[in-house]
């Protein structure tokens, strides 16, 4: 693998402020950022993003490989949960398989907003449908997570209102505003992208630094509960992104992708979730260890798709395309 891309990304300055967030805690400086402010920054990201997106579709239509690449994450988005639950399933029990399993089912939109900058650094092109593709993999996680749980437990029947659970995976904040933002891209066009540009596009790179600085703040605080996960979980939060990211590869090498979509639909098909699917599954299943399921996402898997797996992706890219 070439190190040039390792070495690009980690002096990404949004990276490397992820990296200062980390140290802070690490030396236990009283760095902090105030509550409501990250909240913020996330929302702002959320929009920007699927704005973009929205105008970048009206450009170009709904076409042939839109429809594949929105089936092709659907599929990804109930195949890696059930799957992850069984590798699960020869350690934990079915409450903390099936949590995991669905956050790994789910995606990261830091993690591919961070790839969208990673790409932009080295001016590789990628479709704003990809935005789509995101809003539709959050959701449906939580779904077969849940559909596990009742399956695999000895009664065989949860007591919880399938519409809250509904309601909490297609109308929670994150996809409800990026649907939002997506539609209102496609409907406003190229006049409403240059209308927004100052603000989607000039503070977007200042935001997302800062919003990683948070993150790794949260990271390395999360650190601590890994003692709790053990080997196993370790492993698995760094192993399975890698086998996602390849499937998912696979997948768009046979869908005719180009390299910079191809790297975003590898991205979120090997990222997990740390936000949307905690919120539901500590609702529905209140069995479950969110020291496990949290701690596995966010202080193993995002540090790891972050600096060393969107360029090891993007390098298996260069090998399938060459």
């Amino acid at each position: 693998m070439d190190a040039s891309l390792i070495i690009s990304n980690i002096l990404n300055p949004p990276v490397l402020f992820f990296f200062l967030g980390m140290t802070a805690v690490f030396v236990k400086s009283d760095l902090e950022i105030p509550a409501p402010i990250p909240k913020l920054f996330s929302l702002y990201l959320l929009f920007a993003i699927g704005f973009k997106g929205g105008v970048e579709l009206s450009k170009s239509g709904i076409t042939q490989e839109v429809v594949l690449t929105m089936f092709a994450a659907m599929l990804m988005a109930c195949f890696v949960p059930i799957y992850s639950f069984f590798i699960l399933k020869l350690k934990l029990d079915t409450y903390d398989a099936a949590a995991i399993a669905a956050t790994y089912g789910s995606i990261s939109a830091v993690t591919f907003i961070t790839a969208s900058a990673f790409l932009d650094e080295l001016a590789i092109a990628y479709d704003g449908y990809m935005i789509a593709a995101l809003a539709l993999m959050e959701s449906p996680a939580i779904i077969v997570g849940l559909i596990l749980v009742n399956i695999f437990t000895a009664d065989g029947k949860r007591d919880f209102s399938w519409t809250e659970v509904l309601q909490e995976a297609f109308l929670n904040s994150s996809v409800f505003l990026l649907v939002g933002s997506l539609l209102i891209g496609v409907l406003t066009g190229e006049h409403g992208g240059h209308v927004l540009e100052p603000f989607t596009q000039g503070l977007f790179y200042g935001v997302l630094t800062f919003f990683l600085l948070d993150m790794g703040l949260i990271a390395a605080r999360r650190i601590k509960d890994l003692q709790k996960t053990g080997f196993f979980l370790i492993s698995f939060a760094i192993l399975i992104p890698i086998l996602n990211a390849g499937i998912g590869l696979l997948i768009a090498k046979f869908i005719g992708m180009h390299q910079g979509d191809s790297l975003l639909f590898a991205v979120l098909s090997a990222s997990a979730s740390y936000i949307a699917v905690p919120a539901a599954i500590r609702m529905t299943v209140p069995e479950a260890n969110p020291s496990l399921y949290v701690s596995t996402a966010l202080a193993v898997t995002f540090p790891f798709n972050i600096i060393v797996g969107i360029p090891l992706y993007l390098y298996g890219i260069n090998l399938f395309w060459r």
